[in-house]
């Protein structure tokens, strides 16, 4: 069975990438595919700061990430890159940690100025990682999501098509694997 692991480089759970992640995880349990979700801000700040591999922590999340078929990075954009939370986890990752597993970057910013930021900054970095098996990402404008009440959202129906195009292709690829 299909396992899959999404990374959350947010530093908080208020963020409109958390509708994002609400909208993933119901289309995943739609299709029957189990996942886990690292919440990189829960980690211990010291240790993903001072680089400790072999924190608990970050080893647990990193085991995650190993038994994995398939991946979902969240993350929005920080002055035209993918946030520096994200980076901080990725650096902790195995060298080709990312080998043989389908990825889908999903990512939100303020203006369509920063959509390269997938394939310019986060891929590249993903690609180091050993991915290769990246489907296009999902870039989304954080206007497209609206916060209602109970830290709830709501994703426009465009970019709620985008991100079911590119989930069924995601979990169509992790299903062959």
């Amino acid at each position: 069975m299909a396992k899959v692991a999404i990374i959350m480089g947010v530093p908080n759970d208020h963020s409109r990438l958390t509708g994002i992640l609400n909208y993933a995880s119901k289309v995943l349990n739609e299709e029957s595919v189990s996942f886990e979700i690292i919440k990189i801000h829960s980690l211990p700040s010291e240790d993903l700061i001072t680089a400790k591999f072999d924190s608990e922590a970050i080893a647990d999340a990193n085991e995650i990430v190993k038994n994995s078929s398939g991946l979902l990075v969240l993350t929005p954009v920080y002055k035209a890159s993918f946030s520096g939370i994200l980076k901080t986890y990725l650096d902790l990752l195995p060298q080709k940690g990312l080998e043989d597993k389908v990825i889908l970057p999903l990512v939100i910013g303020g203006s369509f100025g920063h959509l390269l930021t997938i394939e310019y900054a986060l891929n590249p970095v993903l690609s180091a990682l050993g991915a290769n098996h990246i489907v296009n990402g999902v870039y989304t404008i954080d206007k497209h999501i609206d916060r209602i009440e109970n830290n709830q959202f709501r994703i426009h129906e465009e970019a709620q098509q985008r991100l079911k195009n590119a989930l069924d292709l995601f979990i169509r690829s992790i299903k062959k694997s």
